[in-house]
């Protein structure tokens, strides 16, 4: 019965990490985006992200977005620095075109750092891009 459920691959749509102003409380703060680089919107976007080491873990968050219109991007977390020693784990289910798809994306300990920084032309804004 499993083996008769079929998730196509994801293509498209990715997630970042960008370090950028905030004008509110005169901070920079690093946040999490999902990108939808397609040209149809996303339905039901649902996103569980987690941090974790070997000795180390962080409870489960969980974000939902209803739709993600194409060519557009949604902001889902703000990430603490502390958080950069483990591996950020964000699991990405959505459905398009009444399809279900599912992909993990994994920013890799000690991989979010400014040397890492590199201009991300949808978002206009410098940051970390996982494909």
């Amino acid at each position: 019965m499993k083996k008769d459920i079929q998730i196509p691959d994801v293509s498209d749509v990715f997630m970042a990490v960008v370090k950028e102003y905030n004008d509110i409380y005169k901070t920079e703060d690093w946040n999490v985006y999902i990108i939808n680089n397609k040209s149809v919107e996303l339905e039901m976007v649902l996103i569980v992200s987690h941090g974790y080491n070997d000795q180390d873990s962080t409870s489960k968050m969980r974000h939902k977005i209803e739709k993600l219109p194409a060519n557009s991007f949604a902001k889902v977390e703000l990430i603490q620095p502390e958080l950069f020693k483990l591996n950020n784990e964000f699991k990405v289910t959505f459905f398009e075109s009444n399809n279900m798809f599912d992909k993990t994306y994994l920013f890799k300990k000690n991989t979010l750092n400014e040397d890492a920084l590199r201009m991300i032309s949808l978002l206009d804004k410098k940051g970390i891009l996982l494909k």
